[in-house]
């Protein structure tokens, strides 16, 4: 026989509508008997029925989560993985579920968020991205359906809530560092240029460049996928300058594309970082296993995706939630892929 609100309320002592209201998250419940109550469903085995509740409140409690682009890049870089744990722990707090849309191109993705949303199968959304032009978000904007971002938006900063690094201040900082080191050729390798991450991690290196009077060369600056091979394919092109004009540093806006970086310049013999220094960003779990272990700007990925599922629960359940702008602090993590020029 299975166990109901009724014997959960007995074994707590409490009301069946209290502990109605914990399965709820209701705020007007202490913190003391909320606990109380959960000690009791899970000693006695109770699972709320999620689907029953979401019926008669209109809700499905489910988040649905928009990845950037083709879903190799989802599954293959570590940062999503990581900003998934946040985003699921965040949600976890307040019994709310995960649903993704992954597809092939942009198309397959598009289609597949009308399907969430006019379906009803979600009650907000976070985009995993920021694009400079971006039709999902416009889509969501026009019928005004809760989401947040993890990025800057491009357009209409103060009319979205999203949750942030300052890209812009973590580049300059980081090829500040280089700098002083005495790395005066010093190139970037960032990612899609439609992403706004790319563009503001551009400008906080051109910014660094220009303040530091270096001239900045067009041909230091690559494009390429966050993925092995893109940053084997931007660094590849770099060592065809001639040996005198070829950059002492890089500056790579994915530690994936920074381990394709390091693997192509060991096959080049190039000494890392003797020869040349790398400083990455995101700082994930490999970059202190690379050969040699990767400088990385550690962006606190986990708690992005931990600020934006709860953010956006806080605007699915109060549509007047003002919009807000969450910026995570970034920091550098030396190792020993860099060193004095």
């Amino acid at each position: 026989m299975s166990v109901t609100i009724k014997d959960v309320a007995k074994f707590a002592n409490v009301a069946p509508s209290t502990v109605s209201r914990v399965i709820a998250n209701n705020p007007r419940i202490s913190d003391k008997t909320k606990e109380k109550v959960r000690a009791a469903m899970k000693e006695l085995g109770y699972h709320p029925n999620f689907i029953a509740r979401s019926l008669a409140n209109q809700s499905t409690q489910v988040l649905g989560l928009v990845t950037p682009g083709s879903s190799d890049v989802f599954f293959q870089n570590p940062f999503f993985p990581t900003v998934l744990r946040g985003l699921s722990v965040g949600a976890h707090e307040k019994q709310y579920a995960l649903q993704m849309v992954t597809g092939q191109n942009d198309e397959d993705i598009y289609n597949g968020v009308i399907q969430m949303v006019q379906g009803g199968r979600v009650d907000g959304v976070v985009l995993l991205y920021s694009k400079v032009e971006d039709r999902i978000l416009t889509y969501l904007r026009e019928r005004n359906f809760p989401f947040v971002m993890i990025g800057k938006p491009y357009s209409f900063v103060n009319e979205i809530t999203h949750v942030d690094n300052n890209n812009f201040q973590a580049s300059k900082d980081a090829a500040n560092f280089l700098l002083s080191l005495g790395h005066t050729r010093l190139a970037f390798i960032g990612g899609d240029v439609d992403l706004v991450v790319t563009v503001e991690r551009l400008k906080g290196y051109k910014k660094a460049l220009e303040e530091a009077d270096i001239p900045i060369r067009q041909n230091y600056i690559l494009h390429q996928s966050f993925l092995l091979e893109g940053g084997r394919t931007a660094v590849c092109e770099l060592m065809e300058l001639p040996l005198h004009e070829r950059p002492t540093a890089l500056l790579v806006a994915d530690d994936l594309m920074a381990l394709g970086v390091l693997n192509t310049l060991n096959s080049l013999g190039i000494s890392v970082p003797e020869d040349l220094s790398v400083l990455s960003f995101n700082n994930v779990l490999f970059s202190e296993m690379a050969r040699p272990p990767l400088s990385s700007v550690d962006i606190n990925i986990y708690e992005l995706g931990y600020h934006a599922s709860k953010h956006l629960i806080k605007r699915i359940e109060n549509h007047d939630e003002p919009f807000k702008r969450v910026i995570i602090e970034h920091k550098i993590v030396t190792r020993q892929s860099t060193g004095q020029a």
